[in-house]
């Protein structure tokens, strides 16, 4: 297998499309035409996770964190990026991140957060929007079967756990080829009213020329009419964060030691207890104070998140429990799902869970 070959796995549960365009993914440093020879899965590619690949002889490290994040001017060693990347290129080995790829998707680290406190339930909390496009077709009634099946084929017609999904409708579309058209029904500068069923599909706004391809290939006339349009839908499936249940309310004291203990943080900084149980939880693995409203939007007695400043407690308005867990704490388990996946999918070859504990925050 070469490197290349385990990208589309791995997209399977991160898409590239899904991550946010602040984000650096994929691909981010070897050729994808080697041979893959082991895959090592890890939170951060630091220089001290590339040794370990080199021992463990695998050439390509599967990170959450992209080392490269921001443009580098030069690469002389002199950070611990540059470090990482001198070592990953001399040693022939590959580094592919996934971030916010595995942040959006329905199963990745919001879902893993909210599986590791037992939350029930769960639903995105910021549902990802300008991601839905709608595609609207016509063509003859004999036509029409094929052309939706190959548009479903490509992934068109989801919404949520519903598939095949589009709208028909019947009318008389009007046509007249000029000297040089070749129609499929009548003749060179005839005007031809034909009955047609007009298609309408949503589809995922990434899935757009595979669609088009299959809409071009089963549509029966010379020329297709199509038209593609931007939705404002917001995609319920895909998004930053999630809300889940508990099973049982607990008392804010209670809560926060069993955040501890699952978790296994070294310290929990959260806002002034409310005197509250607590039911109803929102989590956002990594950075998330820029949610902190869409919590109280929707009801959460709980917000747990990462990397908050201190004015931004003040940002509970006593309307929930704000706390911090610490970012690596939050996204604790990721690395986990991932060599899970990958063993289910390929056999052929170690997939080995870093051993190296690349948190940078220390706690005494």
């Amino acid at each position: 297998m070469k490197i290349k070959e385990i990208f589309p796995i791995l997209e399977k549960i991160a898409p590239l499309a899904y991550a946010e365009d602040f984000d650096n993914v994929g691909l981010l440093v070897g050729n994808p035409e080697n041979d893959a020879t082991g895959i090592l899965v890890c939170h951060d590619a630091l220089e001290s996770v590339i040794n370990e690949a080199i021992s463990k002889n695998c050439n390509l490290v599967v990170c959450f964190h992209p080392i490269l994040f921001s443009g580098l001017k030069k690469i002389t060693g002199a950070t611990y990026v540059e470090r990482a990347i001198i070592k990953a290129i001399k040693n022939d080995i590959a580094i592919y991140a996934v971030h916010t790829a595995l942040d959006n998707h329905p199963e990745g680290v919001n879902k893993i957060f909210c599986e590791a406190l037992g939350l029930k339930n769960t639903k995105i909390l910021i549902p990802k929007e300008n991601f839905i496009r709608k595609l609207v077709t016509y063509t003859v009634t004999e036509n029409a079967e094929e052309v939706r099946t190959a548009l479903f084929n490509a992934g068109a017609g989801s919404i949520g756990n519903y598939d095949n999904c589009s709208f028909n409708s019947k009318g008389i579309g009007t046509y007249k080829g000029n000297e040089h058209s070749n129609p499929v029904i009548g003749e060179r500068l005839e005007l031809v009213q034909a009955d047609e069923i007009k298609i309408e599909v949503t589809f995922e706004k990434h899935l757009e020329n595979k669609i088009l391809k299959a809409l071009f290939q089963t549509h029966i006339y010379e020329e297709v009419a199509y038209e593609i349009y931007d939705l404002k839908n917001q995609h319920q499936n895909i998004g930053l964060g999630m809300i889940g249940e508990l099973a049982t309310p607990m008392n804010e004291k209670e809560f926060l030691e069993m955040v501890q203990e699952k978790m296994q943080t070294g310290g929990i900084r959260h806002s002034q207890f409310l005197n509250k149980s607590i039911q109803k939880v929102a989590v956002l693995g990594g950075a998330g104070s820029f949610a902190i409203k869409n919590a109280i939007r929707v009801g959460a007695d709980a917000f747990l998140t990462a990397d908050l400043k201190y004015h931004q407690f003040y940002e509970a308005e006593n309307q929930l429990l704000l706390a911090d867990i610490g970012h690596f704490e939050s996204e604790r388990y990721t690395k986990n799902y991932i060599v899970d996946f990958l063993r289910k999918k390929i056999l052929n070859f170690a997939i080995i869970f870093s051993e190296e504990n690349t948190n940078p925050v220390k706690y005494l």
